[in-house]
């Protein structure tokens, strides 16, 4: 599956002129397979928020599904640079954040929207952390609208209650910040 990976994405690259030096595949972690690309030009390859590299990522995972004829596409993670590798980070550093406040309100918080891959990076992030195993998260909403909700796993407010915005700190007029510029 590596070298399909490596091969196809090289071929992709290369016939849509986009400049890369390196493709390296790390499939260690038996649940997704991580791809980095080097580039002296990563920005033309993440595209506006990412979206050159999500189609990019979608195309491979379309081609090594149809390539290995597997039933189910592999869970492959494209970077450029590290630059989704900062991205995971920035989300996990910010569910962190919200998890000091969830504790200290005994409250609910909602995230913002986000993709299903970040969703996910944030749910595995919590349910993983050794920290954290009083909290509990969930997927709420629809389509683009579809955000986590981070919450006491028991003691915490009643399912009817309101949630806590994201932008909310509980101050009034103080706002969080760290969700400009992130991809999600």
């Amino acid at each position: 599956m590596q070298d399909i990976i490596k091969d196809t994405l090289g071929t992709l690259l290369k016939e849509l002129q986009l400049e890369f030096s390196e493709i390296t595949v790390d499939a260690s972690d038996s649940s997704m397979i991580r791809v980095n690309i080097v580039s002296a030009n990563p920005s033309r390859l993440i595209g506006w928020h990412g979206e050159t590299l999500n189609a990019l990522q979608h195309l491979i995972k379309s081609i090594a599904r149809t390539k290995e004829k597997t039933e189910r596409a592999p869970f492959i993670v494209l970077d450029v640079d590290g630059y989704r590798k900062d991205q995971e980070e920035k989300v996990c550093r910010i569910a962190e954040q919200k998890v000091d406040f969830v504790r200290r309100k005994k409250t609910r918080v909602a995230l913002p929207p986000m993709s299903p891959y970040f969703r996910r990076v944030v749910h595995l992030f919590i349910s993983s952390h050794k920290d954290y195993q009083d909290i509990t998260t969930e997927s709420v909403g629809e389509g683009e609208y579809r955000q986590i909700v981070l919450k006491l796993k028991e003691g915490g407010m009643d399912d009817g209650e309101e949630l806590q915005p994201v932008i909310s700190t509980g101050d009034e007029g103080s706002l969080v910040t760290g969700f400009d510029n992130l991809d999600i």
